[in-house]
């Protein structure tokens, strides 16, 4: 694993929900988080609740019972603190390899938001210790495989768990894998010694799935916007036209995100040499570019009008208090299904999809500047020296095989299920599987749209003397370098370098820079 970004400012932990950008801000960017002084009563007050249904000589579920097919069996008072421990124990049965280090820290952080709200009943002195261990930068080693997606994640969040007792294996903030117990110590921070109701509490929740869908949204505000101005610069490089993208024919047919991918390209491809070239009709005797190019806005935009969708659904989850039992608001105990992934699985697997069809457009853009038929006068493959040279006709072959892969990551998860817990949990979300694939899907795009971009600018400059407008030249001097036209070279180095600039959000700051605001 690697080692935390440098903290940046704090974030604030109550009964209320968190926004996407503080997840962002804890897992990705290493801010710490403090507890609010209503989360501090509220905690307590449902702990007093716990403690007064421990001593009843009625059984109650996670409190005084087994957990899942064993919930009808009574466990005595002097065998709950084992029962805690070996809840967390077992159900720490991750395999494969260690998560991303953010992903971990967005799962913390939102247990904590639940656990905050005080409907799980923890004591507010095992929420201060699992605080500290965040703040501190220790990340459990969660592994990739054992998440069904319900009751939650359950062996994701059982590591972070078996981390704050003091077991297990853990990475330090500067990425050193130690055992839990060692990287405590040095925190100054004590293991916890579970109560009853605790393990649940701690391990019963679709974060794992949720800090995911977070950390995906952010970056697809950033790529779809990116996608915009990639596909701006193919239409540039093709020589194709842009009064399609005319903002009264873009109202004919009212979606959002179509508009305003509109307006991106409109802003690309402004005062650009190259379309001022042939904007005479008696001199440009197209009629119609090919799809990928003229229904860019379409494809883009309903992917944008599916980010909004997926975000209402991971906003709601970040106002939700998940956990089985949870205390209610008028201090009941209750049992709930509220830990069933299938709305965030859903929302996960949706994002895929869409990924896969922007990815699939962008790579057929990449693929027209290859073609000399279909390249209005650039040389085949854009290579120098056609023939001796191959130019980027093995990029495009790379990108055809991450959009390949990305159309079976598509396949949505969610529409499996396996039951599990001798048929008690009969029903299952494969949430967390869903979130995984998601994450590859993300780094695809990522790939598929520099690729495409180290082509629009090679094809750009292969129209010298004609220019580029603002956008492409500002996105050619960010590139520096990558993907110029010349001899043939080592290619791997300037796909990762923009690679880089593409995630980094580079691009889409050299376009910002150039004409404004992206959408």
């Amino acid at each position: 694993m690697t080692s935390a970004a440098q903290p940046t400012g704090s974030v604030t932990v109550g009964v209320g929900p968190l926004t996407i950008d503080d997840v962002v801000a804890v897992a990705r960017h290493g801010a710490t988080i403090e507890l609010s002084a209503d989360s501090v009563a509220e905690v307590a007050k449902s702990r007093a609740i716990i403690d007064a249904l421990a001593s009843d000589t009625i059984p109650h579920y996670g409190i005084s019972t087994g957990f899942g097919a064993l919930a009808n069996t009574s466990i005595p008072p002097e065998k709950r603190q084992k029962l805690q421990r070996s809840l967390v124990a077992s159900h720490a049965a991750g395999s494969g390899e260690p998560v991303e280090r953010e992903i971990v820290r967005a799962l913390m952080l939102l247990r904590i938001s639940t656990l905050a709200t005080g409907r799980t009943g923890i004591r507010p002195e095992t929420l201060d210790a699992y605080i500290a261990m965040l703040n501190a930068g220790i990340t459990p080693l969660v592994r990739e495989y054992g998440s069904l997606g319900c009751s939650g994640d359950l062996a994701p969040l059982a590591h972070c768990a078996l981390a704050l007792m003091g077991d297990g294996e853990v990475a330090t903030a500067d990425g050193d894998v130690v055992h839990a117990a060692d990287a405590l110590k040095a925190a100054g921070i004590e293991p916890v010694v579970l109560q009853e109701k605790e393990g649940l509490a701690l391990i019963n929740g679709t974060d794992g799935m949720l800090g995911t869908l977070c950390l995906a949204i952010a970056d697809l505000r950033m790529l779809l916007s990116t996608a915009d101005i990639a596909a701006g610069l193919s239409v540039e490089g093709l020589l194709g036209t842009d009064d399609v993208f005319a903002d009264d024919l873009q109202k004919l047919r009212p979606h959002p995100g179509q508009a305003k991918s509109a307006a991106n390209l409109r802003k690309v491809l402004d005062a650009s040499g190259i379309r001022d070239s042939h904007r005479d009709p008696h001199a440009c005797t197209r009629v119609q570019d090919a799809y990928s190019l003229r229904c860019s806005p379409q494809v883009i935009g309903a992917a944008r009008d599916t980010l909004d969708h997926v975000t209402t659904v991971a906003e709601r989850e970040l106002a939700a208090a998940v956990d089985n039992p949870v205390v209610t608001l008028d201090g009941r105990v209750e049992s709930n299904g509220n830990f069933h992934g299938a709305p965030v699985a859903y929302a996960l697997d949706f994002l895929a999809i869409v990924i896969a069809d922007v990815a699939s457009m962008s790579e057929r853009r990449t693929d027209r500047f290859l073609d000399r038929a279909r390249n209005n006068g650039l040389p085949p493959f854009l290579a120098d020296d056609p023939g001796t040279d191959s130019g980027l006709m093995i990029a495009q072959y790379t990108a055809a095989g991450i959009v390949s892969e990305l159309k079976r990551l598509a396949n949505p998860a969610s529409a499996d299920s396996i039951p599990s817990s001798a048929m008690q949990e009969d029903h299952v979300s494969m949430g967390w599987a869903g979130a995984r694939k998601l994450r590859r899907s993300v780094d695809g795009l990522t790939r598929v749209l520099a690729i495409e971009l180290l082509t629009a600018t090679r094809g750009i400059q292969m129209r010298a003397p004609l220019t580029p407008g603002p956008v492409g030249a500002a996105v050619i001097e960010t590139l520096d370098g990558a993907g110029r036209p010349g001899p043939d070279r080592y290619l791997s180095p300037e796909i990762e370098s923009v690679v880089a600039r593409v995630a980094d959000g580079d691009v889409l700051a050299a376009a910002t820079r150039a004409a404004g605001d992206f959408n």
